[in-house]
């Protein structure tokens, strides 16, 4: 019997998918790595199993114990599932941005969810990060994650997601495209990546109002402001986010997020969430630039069920100022 001895062991080896009708006949190939299949929905899932294990071989962990972190949503239900089965309880603060759908997969998991504003500073005491901090102190036996400044982020996806791009490509990729948020998808897929050929172009994908593109090009903070994209860019600089792994960083709006998501969706019947149609944009203009008889490979980080009271529908698209 070829049977998983519980739901974490499910996690990985993520198929590579071949796009179609979005790449013209004259463009490199490009793969996208369907990480939404992972058991809880994201490519999350990979840190949190990996970071929960360290911390309970570290002794940092310990029964009884209650995991807290900032999330956008996926890291809260991967950190949830892994809770459910170690026997952890959780509370995670998530911004007001963020989708119903999310808070509430976060609740069917079992876990406390503190909804803090999106629009106010990092280091605000409002912020998701601060009030997450705060309750972590207060809360006695509990277990601060810090995904964004977690070198363990990073390792997760250096012994997994790298790996398994390596092996599925047979070594044949030429370049590599993947959202910015915490740094740890890039950070540690590209180092991996690097290491086997570093003629492999890593590509970040970076929303406007983010501070990743501006930083990346000029070594400056530039002053962020709100999107409406989840899951990518960020308003302050993460440690998981090594930019010596990056070749460049490319820049896109909401609206290209959300009509390459669509028509992902539509045309090549993967859906995925808006951060992955941000880095399908970003792989098709490197496939044109490279040329035909090279790869490129796409992370999708998430699925679209999380969005269909959002850019999946049409009057929230209309309500919003998107063009459908």
């Amino acid at each position: 019997m070829n049977v998983n001895p519980n739901i974490l062991d499910a996690i990985g080896e993520t198929p590579l998918v071949k796009l179609n009708k979005l790449v013209g006949p004259d463009d490199a190939t490009v793969l996208v790595k369907c990480e939404y299949l992972n058991p809880g929905g994201a490519i999350k899932d990979r840190m949190a199993v990996h970071i929960v294990n360290k911390a309970e071989q570290a002794g940092l962990l310990k029964p009884g114990a209650t995991i807290v972190e900032n999330t956008s949503g996926n890291t809260g239900a991967a950190l949830a599932m892994v809770a459910a089965v170690r026997g952890y309880k959780c509370i995670f603060t998530m911004p007001d941005k963020m989708s119903q759908e999310k808070i509430d997969t976060l609740r069917a998991f079992g876990a406390e969810v503190v909804v803090t504003p999106t629009n106010v500073p990092a280091d605000s005491p409002d912020s998701y990060y601060e009030t997450a901090k705060r309750i972590a102190r207060e809360t006695p036996n509990s277990f601060y994650v810090n995904q964004y400044h977690s070198m363990d982020n990073v390792e997760a996806h250096y012994l997994s997601t790298g790996p398994e791009i390596w092996r599925q490509t047979g070594g044949k990729i030429d370049g590599l495209v993947a959202g910015l948020g915490t740094g740890g998808t890039m950070s540690g897929t590209g180092k991996y990546l690097k290491e086997q050929n570093p003629a492999i172009r890593n590509v970040g994908v970076d929303p406007v109002g983010s501070v990743y593109f501006s930083y990346f090009k000029t070594g400056e903070l530039p002053e962020p402001h709100t999107y409406k994209v989840e899951g990518i860019g960020e308003d302050m600089l993460c440690k998981a986010m090594d930019f010596g792994v990056l070749d460049d960083v490319r820049q896109v709006d909401d609206a290209i997020c959300f009509e390459y998501a669509r028509r992902l969706a539509r045309e090549e019947g993967i859906f995925a969430g808006g951060s992955s149609g941000g880095a399908v944009s970003v792989a098709l203009k490197l496939a044109r630039e490279l040329g035909k008889g090279k790869t490129v490979v796409a992370i999708l980080p998430d699925g679209g069920k999380s969005y269909i009271s959002k850019f999946y529908s049409d009057a929230w698209m209309k309500a919003n100022g998107f063009k459908i």
